[in-house]
């Protein structure tokens, strides 16, 4: 129908003639009311918003030469931020000589991700970068909870 025609009938059922596709040969439009519309959508960006959440990586430090006590300490910090939904960098730093034995540091990394794995998931296997050697967890998906 032609324009005319268009804007008159949105005047008679009081909407708006809003332009879907204007570009398109002839232009697309559609009968609305154009500020419900627009609530609505804000209303849906603003419930979008309220659910997303930013997840940080935080990291734990360790030396190839930690404690069991202090090592214990780090896991349970680790498990809270897992917990909490954050990913988390586990890394051991090598000092002075401590890099001719960089599979103790190695084998620590991979005992505190199964120490770990109730509650999380290994993203990436132990990287030696420099003088640091690291480990990515992921807390696991809650696939469990809902069934």
């Amino acid at each position: 129908m032609s324009s005319q025609e268009a804007l008159r009938l949105a005047e008679e059922r009081e909407l708006d003639l809003v332009k879907i596709s204007p570009n398109a040969v002839p232009p697309v439009c559609k009968l609305m009311d154009y500020g419900k519309y627009r609530f609505e959508q804000t209303k849906r960006e603003k419930e979008a918003r309220k659910n997303q959440r930013v997840v940080e990586i935080k990291e734990i430090r360790m030396s190839p030469s930690i404690d069991v006590n202090d090592f214990n300490v780090k896991l349970r910090n680790a498990q809270k931020f897992l917990a909490e939904g954050n990913r988390c960098k586990v890394t051991v730093r090598f000092r002075g000589r401590e890099m001719a034995h960089t599979n103790i540091g190695q084998d620590l990394l991979l005992k505190f991700a199964e120490s770990c794995g109730e509650v999380a998931v290994m993203d990436k296997s132990p990287k030696l970068e420099g003088r640091h050697m690291s480990i990515f967890l992921s807390p696991k998906p809650a696939k469990d909870a809902k069934k």
